[in-house]
């Protein structure tokens, strides 16, 4: 049996513990923010938070994250309305809104450990995720947003 905290709350799984941590999150837990987008650790869909760290729900086992804090985009904020967040939602980033849930918690993870980063930083740390739509100018924005909100 394996225990594992997803946004704040514990709960345990007895099924095969090698199960990626998006299907957990998303067919047992029923948070489905989180999304699949390829399951090869390549567009960061999947993307959680693992001990304030973004991590691919897609290649991490339930295993893997037992013992450790897991917050989804629901786990972000209760209301939606962390600072990243609302910096989404002022600068209109999402099109198609698929890749959002994962840039999102890396946008907050990369502020959460830098809260003042330059450009480079902000480009360097949000390079991990795909966007479909080609939204990365409006994501940069609000991240430099979010961080003079702080």
């Amino acid at each position: 049996m394996v225990k594992i905290t997803v946004n704040g709350k514990d709960h345990t799984f007895d099924g095969n513990s090698n199960m990626p941590l998006l299907w957990y999150v998303r067919d047992i837990l029923e948070l489905t923010g989180t999304k699949y987008g390829c399951g090869a650790a390549q567009c960061g869909a999947c993307t959680v938070l693992i001990d304030g760290k973004p991590a691919f729900g897609c290649q991490t086992s339930v295993e893997a994250a037992e013992g450790k804090n897991i917050t989804t985009i629901e786990g972000l904020s209760s209301d939606g309305n962390h600072p990243v967040q609302r910096a989404w939602r002022a600068h209109n980033v999402p099109q198609c809104g698929y890749c959002q849930s994962g840039n999102i918690l890396v946008a907050a993870a990369l502020l959460d450990s830098n809260p003042n980063p330059s450009d480079s930083e902000i480009k360097d740390g949000m390079s991990r995720n795909l966007c479909r739509c080609g939204t990365y100018q409006k994501m940069f924005s609000a991240v430099k947003t979010a961080a003079k909100e702080g």
